[in-house]
């Protein structure tokens, strides 16, 4: 899932890389600066990325405009470390011999105000404060000029920035860049043992070759393909969890072989194609966040016959009866049905609370006996879908109802595939499958249609994709050969997560036979083996069955 940069509260500053605007540049930059390793500029359309970072700088005030006047803002020089950011440049500022405290923060846009006044001198307006930079070299002050140029002649926006809110992108990108919840994905051992073993079991798919990992996070699956024997791979990872992804790739001794690159696949340029581009793009639901669309967008540096892993995607959709789950929504909303709430009558917003609340797509996980129907299925083709394909899904629906009873709404789960020259691998969320972090989603009808084995229940289900990185799911539902029909639109962005943790419990109504003397007769043939287990000097352990003792020999002896 991609992600993209924020401010450290802990002063803990983000290396991103920025794009060499030429060949001739990123060359300059990099002997500019060999202890950070520089080797290009700034380029927030995202040209080949790397660490910004001028030293030496001596940084004044203009105190009198009119005389030009300056006084040292800070006592002694200081550090400027640049770094990506969705709006522009971020510029940190720190003293040369103390990096571990954070003096200020600018951001630079492309309505910063800036000018030359002299070979390793610079003037910038920033935050209402008028600054003179003086660089340690002439070649400083060129670069750093470049930098605000390239802000200031931005390219136009991006596929990512034209479909997103602005506010989304950087919730989304803060959210994915905390460490606990790259560990959150991590640990879901279902999620990352299926990855992996779909990569080192295809290991055919990967030695020698050219990787693309897209929207890398902690870098984990990119570990997964040096380990499969890839030759290159490079990361990439738009939030500030590229700084971490860099911490773990040096420290494991790889960074020949990884390469993270701070920013959107969107905007930033590969030196060369790729072989394979692995990814883990999937939402609730399969389409929630659109980072599919970013998945599908990557195909631009994919050589022909490429591999991707995962490499489509099955949503399964399901009519089910959940009458608990029905209530309990319902009676959430009755909460604005009160006439006298603190004296105050609430009920004017009763029907707006209802909508509210039916609105929610339930984020849980259930016994698969409470779908009324075989699944329907639709694929998503990684390899040949158009981003485009995603704005717009339309799932034509047809059920031959299995069960008589009260249909709620639909429940939906996704598998996806990773079609490798060895094998394929299947990652499933579905119900019967081990739970994993995705769990199941379902959507209610605010009116419940009530409907007869052997029916057919026809209908849609439609995704339109908005700017909040999300669907508005629309359901329509109607039983063949009558009039009964229902509705509901949802707001895929805001789900409600239900999931607690308790056992799934099987649908009331499923028990054939008397549970409580199920119960008793198991416990009942349980106490009779163990009785005879221990008259013949023996102990059930561990549902080892029985386990004879040596009586034969005490702990102490007499003597």
């Amino acid at each position: 899932m991609s992600t993209s940069s924020r401010v450290e509260q802990n002063n803990k500053y983000s290396t991103v890389a920025a794009a060499a605007t030429s060949t001739a540049s990123a060359a300059a930059i990099a002997n500019a600066n060999s202890v950070a390793s520089l080797s290009g500029v700034v380029d927030f359309v995202g040209h080949s990325l790397s660490t910004s970072k001028f030293t030496g700088v001596v940084i004044s005030a203009i105190c009198d405009e009119q005389k030009l006047e300056f006084s040292n803002k800070y006592k002694g020089s200081c550090t400027l470390l640049c770094s990506y950011d969705s709006q522009g440049v971020v510029l940190r500022i720190v003293l040369d011999n103390d990096h571990e405290h954070l003096l200020k923060e600018y951001m630079i846009s492309a309505d910063t105000d800036a000018a030359q006044l002299g070979r390793r001198t610079y003037a910038i307006s920033l935050d209402a404060e008028n600054l003179v930079l003086r660089f340690a070299s002439d070649q400083d002050q060129q670069l750093f000029r470049k930098v605000v140029e390239n802000v200031k002649h931005l390219r136009p926006k991006s596929v990512f920035s034209q479909r997103t809110e602005e506010s989304s992108a950087s919730q989304y990108f803060q959210f994915y860049g905390y460490l606990s919840q790259q560990q959150n994905m991590m640990q879901d051992y279902v999620r990352t043992s299926t990855y992996q073993r779909a990569i080192l079991g295809n290991a055919i798919d990967f030695q020698d070759k050219i990787v693309l990992d897209v929207g890398a996070g902690s870098g984990i699956l990119s570990f997964f393909a040096v380990q499969a024997g890839a030759a290159k791979v490079y990361a990439i990872e738009a939030s500030n969890m590229a700084q971490y992804a860099q911490q773990l790739v040096e420290s494991n001794n790889v960074q020949h072989k990884i390469s993270v690159i701070p920013g959107k696949i969107e905007e930033i340029e590969l030196p060369e194609k790729v072989d394979v581009i692995i990814s883990e793009p999937m939402g609730y639901m399969l389409y929630n966040e659109r980072m599919l669309e970013t998945y599908l967008h990557a195909r631009k540096w994919l050589k022909p016959q490429g591999k991707m892993f995962p490499t489509h995607g099955d949503l399964h959709i399901a009519p089910f009866s959940d009458e608990s789950l029905y209530s309990e929504q319902y009676n959430k909303a009755n909460f604005w049905y009160q006439s006298a709430f603190h004296g105050v009558d609430l009920t004017t917003l009763h029907k707006e609370g209802m909508k509210e609340y039916f609105r929610q797509p339930i984020v849980d996980t259930f016994d698969i006996r409470i779908c009324m129907a075989k699944s329907v299925r639709h694929v998503c083709d990684f390899l040949n879908d158009k981003e485009d394909d995603l704005h717009v899904i339309d799932i034509p629906l047809e059920f031959l109802i299995l069960q008589t009873g009260i249909c709620h709404g639909l429940a939906f789960w996704f598998d996806v595939e990773f079609s490798g020259s060895s094998q394929n691998v299947w990652l499933s969320t579905s119900p019967t499958a081990p739970l994993t972090h995705w769990y199941q989603v379902r959507c209610l009808l605010p009116m419940p249609i009530f409907i007869k084995q052997g029916q057919t229940l026809t209908g849609r289900v439609l995704l339109e994709a908005n700017r909040r990185q999300s669907y508005d799911v629309t359901i329509d539902l109607h039983i063949e050969g009558t009039l009964i029909s229902s509705s509901n639109t949802l707001d895929l962005k805001n789900p409600y997560f239900r999931y607690t943790g308790a056992p799934v419990q099987a649908p009331p109504g499923t028990s054939t036979q008397s549970p409580s003397e199920q119960y008793w007769t198991q416990m009942d043939t349980q106490v009779t083996r163990n009785s005879t287990s221990m008259l013949n000097g023996g102990l059930n352990v561990n549902g080892m069955g029985d386990t004879a003792m040596d009586i034969t020999h005490g702990l102490i002896h007499q003597h």
